[in-house]
């Protein structure tokens, strides 16, 4: 940040050319002292990431000020022990730094651009004014980018709100004129990215020539390509554009590869029973891209893939990236397509991105691949790659062109981290995953069989050894599929996610009456048994993955309020205030369930529950004859509960 502040605001009079050849001046060293600054940051990343979780997440918090924060705290802790006094001492021999906490606002210039960086993001352009310093070098960088143009015959200039209609007196003319600080260049370059833009879509400036000048601007200073990327990224999500045709003749066109592109795609997915959307393009479907995107990918597909380009690829590569996943289906395909053209050793990597986006635009496709990822799991799947059931299964053995026969399906476990991210309403993911762990049971009561294979099976000589082995099987699969779920539930939304499950969605669950509560015969008992204490595992692991099973941690201190009122629903169910629509098999064995795997497992848990929820509790299990259950549960109360204790022990021997 001080290299960017100082060598930003320098003026570029004196270079010098290093052994190597390279020319090294002011804006060289402010373009690789920004450009790490940039990775830093991670300014590319998109920002639906932003969502996860009870609080922000790092991903969305790494920015200019929270690189600061880190930094003072990382020094505030710093020397405490011998080995970093002795550091510092041998550091302070080389460097001058201070330990004192830093602000934005010791980067003034910094402080600046990144305000109208956020600007450009939030809205359109405005506020050019004719004569300023800011409009003049705009159209010395218009000259600059577009000087093949001026050299024809046309004057291209500034189009935006308070336009010039000054045009250059030369190519050295505007790189005189460009001879200002990078912070100034930084702050015109979004209004010469909105004239060159609206030129293109008008058609005074074709696709190519605008490709060619974002390149030239980028290679005079590179860190607007950090500008060209936030100002696209914000024209594409305003959708004001018009598309452009990529046909092969004015945009790149796809054609060439897309239809393998669409080929590996169903590979990929092939073992999560997910349609692909067809990417048939051609005659009156041509294919197209917004028209900033195109732009963008244009530009990326200018660069050579060389040492020399490939600081500026993976700068601008996962910010292009980032935004085509975002867009509607198929940009991303289209997209890959054209890289894969250019750079075929990328090809698994490009086509694996865009299967992604399959699942990004439809929740059907992300509900029938939760439903995959169980259905492997367990073992349930006719397809062959999952037949077998377990970790294996979910998250299988890897991908890519190399396998024999080309592309192989990628397991949907592998799929689901990689797509999870992108869900925008996550939710409705718990009451799906809920529905999916209920679904689970009852297949694995019926072993994944039809029922009238399954009834036919109980009639023969067998049928009581089938019973017997069954239900210690189906108990293990039963902890497996809610293990799996209460994964999921994690990874997907974090500690707000297990939160409103526990709070809101199993209360509401118990509440509604479901069809299959109304199976009768052996088997309906047995699936709501199953139900319950799957229901129980689920919860309970999800409240550990969320808070843990002590005090230590600081998302703990939110356990007390969410695990005492459902607690409290648990209580006044029990005490019949509360009435319940689920089967009562089902309801019985969630609770002594869950209670039983609090007295082994998540004893901490009790001693933050209020005494006389767990009176209550515990005059619930007994009048189910849990005697034992209710007096462990008031055991771990505490000294608070020892009454309730002795009084029950008591009752008992009378």
């Amino acid at each position: 940040m001080p290299i960017c502040e100082v060598f930003g605001s320098c003026v570029p009079n004196v270079s010098l050319t290093l052994p190597t050849g390279e020319e090294l001046s002011c804006h060289a060293v402010f373009s690789n002292a920004f450009t790490l600054l940039l990775k830093l940051w991670r300014f590319n990343h998109p920002r639906i990431e932003h969502v996860k979780g009870d609080v922000t997440p790092v991903g969305s918090q790494l920015c200019p000020e929270y690189l600061l924060v880190v930094r003072n705290n990382q020094l505030a802790s710093f020397g405490k022990l011998p080995r970093d006094r002795l550091k510092c001492q041998r550091l302070s021999q080389t460097l001058d730094f201070s330990l004192d906490p830093i602000v934005l606002d010791s980067f003034p210039k910094l402080k600046r651009w990144y305000r109208q960086h956020q600007e450009c993001i939030a809205s359109t352009l405005s506020g050019l004014e004719q004569g300023t310093t800011v409009h003049q070098i705009v159209d010395a960088l218009l000259h600059m980018m577009f000087r093949k143009i001026n050299k024809a015959g046309q004057s291209f200039t500034a189009t935006t709100s308070g336009s010039s209609n000054s045009s250059a007196s030369g190519a050295e003319d505007v790189f005189i004129r460009l001879k200002v600080p990078a912070w100034d260049i930084l702050e015109a370059a979004p209004f010469a990215l909105d004239a060159a833009l609206a030129a293109c879509g008008h058609g005074k400036l074709s696709p190519r020539e605008l490709a060619t000048g974002l390149k030239d601007l980028a290679d005079f200073l590179p860190p607007t390509l950090a500008t060209i990327v936030s100002y696209f990224s914000a024209e594409v999500t305003r959708g004001i554009w018009k598309p452009a045709f990529m046909n092969g003749t004015d945009w790149p066109s796809p054609a060439a590869y897309l239809s393998t592109v669409e080929q590996q795609i169903k590979k990929i997915i092939a073992a999560t029973g997910v349609d692909v959307p067809s990417l048939a393009v051609g005659g009156n479907s041509p294919a197209m891209l917004p028209l900033p995107l195109a732009a963008l990918v244009s530009l990326t597909i200018t660069y050579k893939l060389d040492k020399a380009s490939e600081r500026f690829l993976t700068l601008i590569g996962p910010a292009l990236m980032s935004l085509a996943e975002g867009c509607p289906w198929p940009c991303m395909p289209i997209i890959s397509s054209l890289w894969a053209q250019k750079a075929k050793r990328w090809s698994d990597f490009l086509v694996f991105s865009a299967s992604r986006t399959v699942f990004h635009h439809s929740s059907d496709a992300v509900v029938q691949l939760l439903r995959s990822c169980f259905t492997s799991t367990l073992g349930l799947s006719p397809a062959h790659v999952c037949s077998n059931g377990g970790v294996g299964a979910l998250l299988g053995h890897g991908f890519g062109s190399h396998f024999c026969g080309g592309m192989s399906p990628v397991a949907p476990g592998i799929l689901y981290l990689r797509v999870h991210r992108s869900i925008r309403d996550i939710l409705f993911m718990t009451e799906e995953i809920l529905s999916l762990l209920m679904t689970s049971v009852r297949d694995i009561a019926n072993s994944g069989l039809p029922r009238e294979k399954l009834e036919k099976l109980r009639r023969t000589k067998y049928g009581v050894r089938y019973g017997q082995v069954s239900l210690s099987s189906s108990m293990t699969r039963i902890k497996l599929a809610a293990s799996l779920g209460a994964s999921l539930v994690w990874i997907s939304g974090g500690s707000s996610l297990v939160h409103s499950l526990i709070k809101e969605t199993l209360p509401s669950w118990f509440l509604s009456v479901h069809a299959s509560d109304h199976e009768g015969g052996e088997s309906g008992a047995a699936v709501s048994m199953l139900g319950g204490y799957a229901l129980a595992y689920f919860s309970v692991l999800c409240g550990t993955f969320a808070w843990g099973i002590d005090s230590t941690s600081a998302a703990s201190k939110r356990r007390p309020k969410v695990l005492g009122a459902h607690l409290e629903f648990l209580a006044s169910a029990l005490d019949g205030k509360i009435s319940l629509g689920c089967d009562s098999a089902t309801w019985r064995a969630y609770v002594t369930g869950f209670v039983s795997l609090m007295v082994s497992c998540t004893q901490a848990w009790v001693l933050e529950v209020d005494v006389d929820v767990l009176k209550r509790m515990s005059k619930g299990l007994k009048q189910w004859n849990e005697e034992e259950l209710a007096l462990a549960l008031l055991g771990l109360g505490g000294v608070r509960a020892m009454g309730a204790a002795a009084e029950l022990i008591i009752e008992d021997r009378v």
